[in-house]
């Protein structure tokens, strides 16, 4: 989980985590000089903060090979300020074999899904909405955990799981995660029905498979406000919640910035016996 940073500290170059797991979003603070950074070719916006010194969010790939990065931090002028360094570990994601019938493999992207979701996934607006810490959009347990390698039928499908999938009954109401303005709202395919919001600097939420949803696009939302309703539309087995994370257009793992219980750890935890 992330740490904020103490008020009335002086702003200084700072990477948290300075190790992090592939899949992780890292934080860059600098003083207020620091416009951007480079770490292993991507580029991120490093903005002012309230503290009156700069953050940026650099996200590290689920697939990303585990190693030691070059940090850069540079002005707006592109001049060199400051080298750093950030040590990237193998997240030993699992693989997870999801059964699915014919109608659900079968299906196919509408028109534009994919397009409008990228561009959803590129948005980088100036102002920050979002507040530490992010709450979980509904309360259920978590079924399947980012970065699980995924196997249809046990036929891998080359791709992992960019989400958290969290049970929930239908209807059950899904909430924003943070506050932010709401970009997608969209009856797909294979998303389902889907909403996509924009949280400011570079993280963005989006939520799958409801069955109805309780916004617009241009809604400008808070923390905790209901968005829409657990459901099972699009490529979904049965009601549950999808959501995802991405900073900087590349998803992340959400139990970095929100924590999630397991299915099944409070029924094992019952079985215990107390020691004799």
């Amino acid at each position: 989980m992330f740490f904020t940073q103490l008020h009335g500290a002086a702003p200084t170059f700072d990477i948290a985590p300075a190790e992090a797991l592939q899949g992780q979003t890292l934080r860059f603070r600098a003083p207020l000089e620091a416009r951007s950074a480079w770490m292993n070719g991507r580029n991120i916006h490093l903005f002012p903060q309230a503290d009156g010194g700069s953050l940026g969010l650099m996200p590290v790939p689920a697939e990303e090979l585990p190693g030691i990065y070059k940090v850069h931090f540079v002005d707006a002028k592109g001049g060199h300020l400051r080298l750093m360094l950030v040590t990237v570990r193998d997240a030993h994601y699992p693989k997870q074999n999801i059964a699915m019938a014919k109608e659900l493999t079968g299906l196919r992207l509408s028109p534009g899904e994919s397009e409008t979701s990228a561009a959803f996934r590129k948005i980088v607006s100036e102002t920050r909405l979002w507040a530490d810490p992010l709450e979980a959009p509904i309360n259920g347990c978590m079924t399947s955990p980012f970065g699980a390698g995924r196997l249809h039928n046990g036929q891998l499908t080359g791709d992992y799981h960019g989400g958290i999938d969290q049970r929930g009954l239908e209807g059950t109401p899904v909430r924003a995660v943070a506050a932010g303005v709401v970009k997608v709202v969209q009856k797909w395919n294979l998303h389902g029905n889907t909403v996509g919001i924009d949280h400011g600097q570079g993280l963005e939420s989006m939520y799958l498979h409801m069955s109805l949803f309780a916004t617009q696009e241009g809604a400008e939302v808070r923390q905790g406000d209901v968005i829409g309703y657990v459901g099972s539309t699009g490529r979904s087995t049965g009601p549950h919640l999808h959501w995802s994370l991405y900073v900087n257009s590349v998803p992340v793992n959400p139990q970095q910035w929100v924590a999630l219980s397991p299915c099944g750890l409070k029924k094992l935890a019952a079985r215990k016996k107390p020691a004799r």
